[in-house]
């Protein structure tokens, strides 16, 4: 998925702005950027970011009201947030009654040792070898990232969700667009798992 694709997923899942809209793991700020051009009041918050347009706190320890929030999108963050479950319930205090959650994820339960050997093959091709095998990636991001599951788990709670939409992924992982075919193709001939997912939900209530 390209920024252009994400930015369109993302605001076809929106209600109209000028709705106020939280932002996890906002990173740089561009997507929050974006929104907030085409008329969103936006709160970006991202602990590690070093952006002026992002406040860097954590979402556990957001100080907002109550439901103050129209929309919530978390792209690519929710999987190494912590405590996800003291996370997942401040995310739902600070959405109003039935307002938007946009969820744009990497499946570390879906992160196999194909998918590993795959992006590691890809890598070497770029001319980037890196430094563990294909097993030990796969311990790795088991250990110390939330799988979809677990993430869904602690949402379901407070948020309405629809079906995962699975989808290529590693190609956004230090590869590159131009490998998104490649990976699409191998998934679609059953060569490779897809450990992207999109969500959509709505806060219960």
């Amino acid at each position: 998925m390209t920024a252009v694709d994400l930015r369109a997923f993302v605001r076809a899942n929106l209600p109209e702005p000028p709705a106020r809209v939280l932002e996890v793991g906002a990173g740089a700020g561009r997507l929050a950027r974006a929104l907030r051009a085409t008329g969103y009041d936006v709160v970006a918050i991202d602990p590690g970011s070093e952006s002026e347009d992002v406040r860097t706190v954590a979402l556990a320890d957001l100080e907002e009201p109550a439901g103050s929030f129209a929309a919530a999108i978390a792209v690519v963050s929710l999987h190494h947030v912590d405590p996800l479950a003291e996370s997942c319930r401040k995310l739902a205090e600070v959405v109003e009654l039935g307002g938007t959650l946009v969820v744009d994820e990497f499946d570390a339960g879906a992160f196999d040792h194909g998918a590993a050997a795959w992006w590691l093959e890809q890598r070497r091709a770029l001319g980037e070898e890196q430094p563990q095998t294909a097993e030990e990636l796969v311990a790795d991001h088991r250990e110390h990232l939330h799988p979809l599951e677990r993430i869904v788990a602690e949402l379901e709670p407070y948020f309405e969700l629809g079906p995962p939409v699975r989808g290529a992924w590693l190609h956004r992982w230090n590869l590159g667009d131009s490998l998104r075919a490649v990976e699409e193709e191998a998934i679609a001939r059953g060569r490779l798992r897809a450990v992207g997912a999109r969500l959509v939900g709505r806060r219960r209530g």
